[in-house]
């Protein structure tokens, strides 16, 4: 049982993952601080507040801290366009390489075709005489 968790543990994948959980905590420390410190103040300018996550309105005893969910939202759509472009960049580097795969495919083939025909009119030539 040990040496298969050891087996488990040591595949690409458990440690690919135990990377991106890693790197996706510290990303998201980092979405956070821009949006807390650099976003936030901009848009506190035009709603009033510096400090969004202190906005707030209560009806009775209940209290609706709307200005913290404007700031998971903002860090929600950070967090998106930043994955968005980030894979936008890798589709992008994977379609010129099978751009250049598919051209030299039809180089091949063109090669091919050539070289059938040539020896078609070889083997024609040779029947004949």
């Amino acid at each position: 049982m040990l040496n298969e968790f050891k087996q488990f543990i040591m595949r690409g994948n458990a440690i690919d993952l135990a990377v991106g959980v890693v790197m996706g905590a510290v990303f998201t420390s980092i979405v956070k601080s821009i949006v807390t410190n650099l976003i936030g103040p901009i848009i506190g300018i035009f709603a009033g507040a510096v400090d969004l996550s202190s906005l707030k309105f209560s009806i009775g005893p209940a209290v609706f801290k709307y200005g913290a969910v404007l700031n998971q939202v903002i860090n929600f759509i950070i967090v998106g366009f930043i994955i968005f472009l980030i894979i936008k960049a890798i589709n992008k580097f994977f379609k010129k390489n099978e751009k250049k795969e598919d051209a030299e495919a039809e180089s091949e083939v063109k090669l091919l075709t050539d070289i059938r025909a040539e020896l078609k009119k070889s083997n024609q030539s040779t029947n004949k005489a």
